[in-house]
């Protein structure tokens, strides 16, 4: 479950929220005082993990500015394309543009950055739920309004969840649970579920982009009527804090401020979003992107380059402080990033051949070699958070792994997960012999200097998928490993667009990919790791899993009834994803390493939770833009 945010979208936008997807903060804790929906107690905030931090009437977020001012032009760099400004299709068809969901479109509710899996009322003022959360009613601001001036209705909000709902699978999946909307009051809309005691779909449903039915059943300019399901570069009627200004398909997109923003003195939108305008450049490649940065042709990029951020960045305006490097803690989340099988090929459907692969990465030459130390192993689908499993399970982690104990294997009672550790000669050596002897079990062997199936002779070939250049830094080492074993392997980079819709339709044999994993998870594990999604086109679960174990664990996750019950059930759950091997660990790193020209402002203190918070609660600050040049 996540907002849609703007904050550290870096040079690859749509990778970002690609795999931001709709994973983010989401279930537990217990809302206070909970009361049979009749009841209508209302609240203006929700809070998975507790009471909100800020009382109802609050002045503004503590992270923020007030008096930041609303000035300035914001230039950021996005790897890719865009052809199309259609919400409701993204994922589906064309390539969306980076601003059309972050930028121009409000939600129910917005999440604050200093707080976890915490939201309060944007276009909903209030927000009520009965204690088995078996509906939640949301009761719309009377004053909201799109940007031509009509009233944001209960209507608008029924028609976008029926139509993402229709036109998104990954909204359909994600929405499985929500029966119907409907209005049941003149500014109110009731969702109701088809499970009881889910806590965090009242939450779900709030971080819904909310559209114009007026707009998006109407006619277009050129007398043609509009239609949900295709794609459009007509630019959409919006409700957010931006509109877009002007574009070139595929080049760039200009959003600017709405000088009569309905939402511009709400509490949770002062001191934020203090650009007068953003701008979106399109780059085919990463390095020319790079360049346009050194450039000054963009302000900002988050670096996900250990390479590029230990070599790339040693240019005069470094030197001089009119670039400034900084890296910012990560605390929202956790991530696992590892090659992905497609375990629909039958050749990866052995949890041997799996292990095999893993064997075969060398991390630590990788790590040294390539990435100059930055990263460390991940080591858990959890990584970096309270989250991840460590040594063996006890207590309630062990109970709950005890109820699924014919589902899940016997291991995780007795074996700790461990990656292979490389790094020198001897340790590459055995850690291959071993390779070899798991794939003779699972009935290979080395015919000569190739690697064939004992009952077919067919070789066991496999291609990593990439989209980037750069992906060939770290795959051909990998390679040179995998053929020692007899391992044919073939790379294959092709462009953004047929990445995307080879990964749409499961064609690949293996990539990378990263889940992004929020301090309170729930619903999106159905959508990353659960049996129903395995064979839905678009889904984020790449792999295929398909696992009674794991879906029990899952919702067992999602039905936990306090923070305790939800850290054991994501350990236990953890842990069997682990098991099983279904992909090959990469790296991480719990910083977010970024880079800015020096003409930007930002509040004394930045939210906790927010990473730098770039670009939401900063602003242009004109006389640091003096010193460093080009004011805008």
């Amino acid at each position: 479950m996540t907002s849609t945010s703007f904050t550290d979208l870096g040079h690859n936008r749509r990778e970002i929220l690609r795999l931001a997807g709709l994973a983010g903060a989401a279930a537990i804790a217990g809302l206070p005082g909970a009361a049979p929906a009749d009841d209508k107690v209302w609240r203006h905030a929700v809070s998975l993990m507790g009471t909100p931090k800020y009382p109802a009437g609050f002045a503004h977020f503590e992270h923020v500015n007030p008096q930041a001012p609303k000035a300035g032009l914001l230039r950021l760099g996005a790897q890719g394309t865009f052809d199309n400004f259609n919400p409701f299709v993204e994922g589906v068809k064309g390539e969306l543009e980076n601003g059309i969901e972050s930028l121009l479109h409000d939600t129910l509710l917005v999440a604050s950055e200093d707080e976890v899996a915490t939201e309060y009322g944007l276009i909903a003022e209030a927000v009520s739920y009965p204690a088995d959360f078996a509906s939640v009613t949301y009761r719309l601001r009377p004053e909201a309004k799109f940007h031509d001036g009509s009233p944001i209705t209960p209507a608008d909000v029924i028609f976008s969840f029926e139509t993402l709902k229709s036109t998104r699978p990954t909204y359909a999946f994600y929405y499985h649970n929500v029966a119907k909307a409907e209005q049941t009051g003149p500014h109110e809309v009731t969702f109701t579920f088809s499970e009881r005691g889910n806590r965090e779909l009242p939450q779900i449903v709030g971080q819904m982009p909310v559209m114009s039915k007026a707009w998006w059943t109407g006619t277009a300019p050129n007398g043609q009527a509009r239609d949900p399901k295709s794609t459009t570069l007509e630019p959409p009627l919006g409700s957010g804090r931006y509109r877009l200004k002007s574009f070139d398909p595929g080049r760039f997109a200009v959003y600017e401020l709405v000088p009569d923003y309905w939402a511009q003195s709400l509490n949770v939108n002062v001191g934020r979003h203090n650009f007068r305008e953003v701008r979106f450049e399109y780059f085919r490649d990463s390095t020319v992107l790079l360049e346009a940065f050194k450039a000054d042709s963009l302000d900002f990029r988050a670096e996900n380059s250990a390479r590029n951020w230990a070599t790339a960045y040693e240019f005069p305006a470094v030197a001089e402080g009119r670039v400034i490097k900084e890296e910012f803690p990560i605390r929202s989340s956790g991530v696992m990033q590892a090659f992905v099988f497609n375990l629909r090929r039958p050749r990866f459907s052995d949890r041997r051949v799996r292990r095999a692969f893993n064997l075969a990465f060398d991390f630590e030459d990788t790590n040294r070699t390539l990435f100059y130390g930055l990263y460390q192993r991940v080591d858990s689908y959890f990584f970096g958070t309270e989250l991840a499993s460590s040594g063996l399970p006890d207590g309630a982690e062990k109970a709950i792994l005890e109820a699924v104990k014919d589902k899940i294997p016997a291991s995780v009672f007795t074996t700790p997960y461990a990656n292979p550790v490389n790094g020198s000669s001897d340790a590459v050596r055995t850690n291959l012999r071993e390779a070899v002897r798991l794939l003779s079990e699972a009935g290979f062997e080395l015919k000569g200097r190739q690697l064939v199936e004992k009952r077919s002779g067919e070789p066991f070939r496999v291609e990593f998928l990439g989209y980037d250049q750069n992906t060939e830094r770290f795959v051909l080492p990998y390679r040179a490993a995998l053929e020692r074993i007899g391992i044919a392997v073939d790379l294959r980079i092709v462009d953004a667009a047929q990445y995307q819709n080879r990964l749409r339709s499961f064609d690949f044999d293996l990539t990378t990919s990263v889940w992004p994993q929020s301090l309170s998870p729930g619903n999106e594990q159905r959508e990353y790791w659960g049996s129903a999604a395995a064979d839905r086109p678009g889904s984020r679960n790449l792999g295929g899993i398909k696992d009674a174990g794991i879906d029990a664990l899952i919702d067992t996750v999602i039905y936990a009834k306090d923070r305790a019950e939800l850290v054991a059930a994501t350990r236990a759950l953890d842990r069997v994803l682990l098991a099983h091997d279904f992909v090959v660990p990469q790296w991480a790193s719990r910083v977010t390493r970024t880079a800015r020209w020096n003409r930007f402002g930002r509040p004394a203190k930045l939210p906790e939770y927010g990473g730098s918070g770039f670009p939401n609660v900063w602003w242009y600050d004109e006389a640091l833009a003096a010193k460093t040049g080009s004011p805008r």
